[in-house]
C-alpha cells in the first residue's frame, strides 16, 4: 500500500480512497493527509481486529469520520472505550440520565426545560486545556441535525507547525500558555457562569506548552487555544496575548481547515492533542440540533 510520509514519519493519506487489511479509508481533507473517513463500517458489529484499525487510523491522522451509524447510548460508550477511558464532565446540568460520560448539546426544549448545552464550544479552542491533563480526543454523534448551518471546522496544528519557518518554530518551542477554567468560565460569550468554590478548587490554573508532542508518534503541532489562556509565559509582556491572536489566525487558515457538515448518524472524532476546532451557528429558531458528546481521558501535554 503506497502512502504519502509527513514530516518526521508520519504516514499521511493520498486523495485517492487506501484499502488496508481490513479497512477503506479516504481523507477527511483531500491533499493534506489530515483525517480519516472510513468507509463502510457498522460499528455495531466491527471486530476487534478492524477496531483495532481504527484506532490507529486516528491516533496518526487528526481526525475520524464515520457515517451512517446508529447507535444506543451503551454503543457509543462501547465504542469510546477502544480508545481509552471515558472522561466525565466539569458541568453535568446536561449530561444523558444514566450516561454520566454523555453530554447532550441540543437546543431541543422539552416540559419547559433545556435537555442540553447550547451554543456550546463556539470559538476556536482544544477541549480541557484548563486541566492538568486536557482530555485527548473529543467525540461527537448526530442525532438531530439542521439543514444548514452548525458546522463543525478542524484545524491541523500539525500542517501549522510544519508551515512555519524553522527559526519561528523554536522561538514558539521556548513558550508556555497559563490556562484558566475560571477565567474561561466567567469570560465567554456563550454559557458564561460564575464557578462555585468547588468548582475552582477542583480546576486549579495549569501551564502547557505551546508547541506540543504527539504520543503516538512523536509529530509537533501548534497547539494555542482561545478563552482559557490568560498569560504568555516566556515572552516579555506575558499578559499580551496578540502573539496568540496571530498563531490561531494562522493555524485556522483554510488552508489547515476541515470542514464537517453533518448527516444524521455521523461520528465525528478529532485529535484534541493536535487540532483546535470549533462550532458554528445555525438558525435557531427555525431548526433543531441534538449531538451526543462524549471525551477520552488524555495526559499531560509535553
Amino acid at each position: 500500500m503506497d502512502q504519502k510520509m509527513r514530516t518526521g514519519g508520519t504516514p499521511t493519506m493520498s486523495d485517492a480512497m487506501t484499502v488496508t487489511q481490513s479497512l477503506e479509508i479516504r481523507p477527511l481533507k483531500p491533499g493534506s493527509g489530515f483525517g480519516a473517513e472510513v468507509i463502510g463500517c457498522d460499528l455495531r458489529s466491527t471486530d476487534d481486529a478492524t477496531m483495532a484499525e481504527v484506532v490507529k487510523a486516528f491516533q496518526h491522522h487528526g481526525a475520524l469520520l464515520l457515517r451512517g451509524q446508529s447507535l444506543s447510548p451503551d454503543q457509543l460508550m462501547a465504542f469510546i472505550r477502544h480508545f481509552g477511558t471515558p472522561e466525565g464532565h466539569t458541568i453535568q446540568d446536561f449530561t444523558l440520565p444514566g450516561f454520566p460520560e454523555i453530554y447532550v448539546l441540543s437546543n431541543r426544549i422539552e416540559n419547559g426545560r433545556a435537555i442540553g448545552a447550547h451554543n456550546d464550544g463556539v470559538g476556536w479552542h482544544t477541549d480541557y486545556s484548563y486541566k492538568e491533563s486536557p482530555v485527548m480526543s473529543t467525540m461527537l454523534y448526530a442525532v438531530e441535525v439542521p439543514e444548514e448551518g452548525s458546522d463543525t471546522l478542524i484545524a491541523d496544528g500539525v500542517a501549522a507547525y510544519e508551515a512555519l519557518p524553522p527559526e519561528r518554530r523554536a522561538a514558539l518551542e521556548k513558550l508556555r500558555l497559563h490556562h484558566s477554567y475560571r477565567h474561561f468560565m466567567e469570560t465567554r460569550e456563550h454559557q458564561r457562569r460564575e464557578l462555585t468554590p468547588d468548582q475552582i478548587r477542583d480546576n486549579p490554573d495549569v501551564i502547557h506548552p505551546l508547541i506540543r508532542t504527539h504520543p503516538a508518534d512523536g509529530r509537533k503541532a501548534l497547539w494555542p487555544s482561545t478563552g482559557t489562556v490568560t498569560e504568555i509565559i516566556g515572552q516579555d509582556e506575558p499578559t499580551d496575548l496578540a502573539m496568540l491572536d496571530e498563531l490561531v489566525d494562522f493555524i485556522t487558515q483554510d488552508r489547515f481547515v476541515y470542514r464537517h457538515k453533518w448527516q444524521v448518524g455521523d461520528v465525528l472524532m478529532w485529535d484534541n492533542r493536535c487540532t483546535l476546532h470549533t462550532g458554528t451557528l445555525f438558525d435557531d429558531t427555525k431548526y433543531i440540533r441534538t449531538m451526543h458528546r462524549l471525551w477520552v481521558r488524555g495526559d499531560r501535554p509535553y
